[in-house]
């Protein structure tokens, strides 16, 4: 019946929460299942290893719990896509916060302290999305969005942080079809052209965010797009 269909932006928001979820279920899935020598490898974030690495997503998961509790009144002033900051240039590793987040990884020791932190602050990370509010607006980094554009943009956050996690690890599973297509959609919105369609997602978000660089055929395929390369996300 017409009448008990919800709301298009209802729906765009549970998709939201759907890919949401899955994409970060699959991460901590892959972080649960990394043997403990994979913690010393190198990560694809400059200048991170692999324990780096879990730690910061530890402290977005954090930020996930504390954006879904901090209400805003004003309108919003992003969306998922607008919520992304394009930098000039590449990460050095060299950034404080980066640093930071090197010696706080350090801290933990043993694996298994990351493992269990990830799986006790994540899962609650997941919980809060599914029972955020669609329409709730939100403040983070001083801005405002809704809670179901927040969402959507962390799709990407995880998806590309999954490719990072297995950049130097064959074992480990790659991201979720739909959360690679989404990020995807979401990269090409932020750079205001499409990918070429020979580009499947995973490279497309690889080589569009500097994780690698093109190769020759592919500098031929992305033509002009290729000078704007890479798009830096912060």
């Amino acid at each position: 019946m017409p009448g008990n269909r919800p709301p298009v932006g209802r729906c765009c928001y549970l998709a939201a929460v759907d890919l949401f979820s899955r994409s970060w279920a699959a991460l901590r899935t892959a972080v649960a299942d990394l043997a403990d020598e994979d913690f010393a490898q190198p990560s694809g974030c400059t200048g991170w290893l692999v324990r780096d690495l879990v730690c910061h997503l530890v402290i977005d998961a954090q930020d996930v719990l504390i954006t879904l509790v901090t209400p805003a009144d004003s309108e919003p002033t992003r969306d998922a896509v607008s919520y992304w900051e394009v930098a000039d240039t590449p990460p050095t590793g060299d950034d404080p916060l980066d640093a930071l987040i090197v010696r706080l990884a350090a801290a933990y020791e043993e694996p298994w302290l990351l493992k269990f932190h990830l799986d006790d602050v994540g899962s609650a990370a997941g919980r809060a999305a599914e029972f955020a509010d669609p329409a709730l607006r939100v403040s983070t980094r001083d801005e405002v969005l809704t809670a179901g554009d927040y969402l959507a943009a962390y799709v990407l956050e995880w998806t590309l942080h999954h490719l990072d996690l297995a950049a130097h690890l064959a074992d480990v599973a790659e991201p979720p079809a739909e959360g690679l297509a989404r990020s995807r959609e979401l990269l090409e919105k932020i750079a205001g052209a499409a990918f070429p369609a020979s580009f499947p997602d995973k490279d497309a978000l690889l080589v569009g965010t500097g994780r690698r660089p093109p190769t020759d055929a592919e500098k031929s395929d992305l033509g002009e797009l290729a000078a704007r390369l890479p798009f830096v996300l912060g």
